[in-house]
């Protein structure tokens, strides 16, 4: 019953665990910087196609990224401490240069707002966006975010100075990872296995596991938008997993283990992670109302809280030292 119910959080736990960027020269360098941004026209429409041209100091050649079908570029393995723009061309319209930037070791700069306006009426070539529309930007970046290009990892923030999200963004991230094909493949699986194991105590035949099935993908979809939406909502706190990246071993683990415990509010402030806390008590309180008599009571809440716990835990400490190196849409974004 412990090891069918770890698999089974576990998995959730690396879906939606609450809560990646870098290029070919020394992709494992944390000290390495990253600039990304979306191409758009001055009507809002994308700009597939454009060149997109990062320029430093002399000692530094330029690279080139062409803005995919999404107007999206992305550069991976900046070095830091040295002066860059960024210039933006497509036919048709005037060019776009961004102001002089410096980035610091580990940043991830969001060019948030890139405008191009047509080519007879430019007049302004330097837009920034609001907080929302860069988190807007952010989470379509982490929406990318797959462990060997399958598995969702939405829940990844790399960037320490992400832009907090608006409650949409909180409900839009949950239901993004929840609706995912592969999460509820995750969930077929776990049932498959608790179906053999005939756990929790469900009928037999395919009636039992259509039961163990909507069991384990109600569970997760309630701790997520409990945990990772509305609490977070109302208390104003972030639920993503704060990747740190830097500094020593033990102050990543203790970084890692902490998550479960400790996040960032929305003012960037640590906090008590009451969502997290609260999600996962809240979802095996009310999976009371569909388990079997057999597998109800208080020992399936707290139980459950303490196997979700520590699988997030778990996820979080892997999530620091081995997924990032496996998660594809944080890296060669741009050609």
């Amino acid at each position: 019953m412990k090891l069918r119910r770890s698999l089974q959080w576990l998995f959730v736990c690396l879906v939606c665990a609450g809560p990646i960027a870098a290029q070919p020269a020394r992709p494992n360098d944390p000290s390495l910087a990253n600039v990304s941004g979306t191409v758009m026209d001055s009507e809002n429409d994308v700009v597939p196609g454009a060149t997109v041209v990062l320029d430093g100091a002399a000692s530094q050649p330029a690279r080139t990224a062409i803005a995919d079908d999404n107007g999206g570029f992305h550069f991976d393995s900046v070095e830091p401490g040295t002066p860059y723009h960024v210039t933006v061309n497509a036919p048709g319209f005037a060019p776009w240069t961004s102001p002089e930037i410096t980035l610091q070791p580990g940043q991830f700069q969001l060019l948030s707002s890139v405008r191009l306006v047509f080519a007879a009426a430019a007049t302004s070539i330097t837009v920034y966006g609001s907080p929302e529309e860069i988190a807007t930007e952010e989470v379509k970046l982490e929406e990318q975010q797959r462990v060997l290009g399958i598995v969702p990892n939405f829940y990844v923030a790399y960037d320490s100075n992400a832009a907090p999200l608006t409650t949409k963004l909180k409900f839009s991230l949950a239901l993004k990872a929840e609706t995912d094909p592969v999460t509820f493949l995750g969930a077929a699986l776990v049932a498959g296995a608790d179906h053999a194991g005939n756990t929790p105590g469900y009928q037999e035949g395919a009636a039992g596991y259509g039961q163990r099935l909507g069991a384990n993908y109600t569970t997760g979809f309630t701790d997520i938008m409990i945990g990772g939406a509305i609490l977070p909502s109302v208390l104003h706190q972030d639920p993503r997993y704060f990747y740190q990246g830097t500094g020593t071993t033990k102050s990543r683990v203790l970084h890692a283990l902490s998550s479960p415990f400790i996040c960032r509010g929305d003012n960037g402030k640590l906090e008590p992670n009451y969502s997290s806390i609260g999600g996962d008590l809240a979802a095996g309180a009310i999976s009371n109302v569909y388990y079997p008599p057999s597998d109800r009571g208080p020992g399936l809440v707290f139980g459950s809280a303490l196997i979700t716990t520590g699988g997030r835990m778990a996820n979080a400490v892997v999530q620091e030292f081995v997924l990032r190196d496996l998660t594809r849409g944080t890296r060669n974004r741009n050609n």
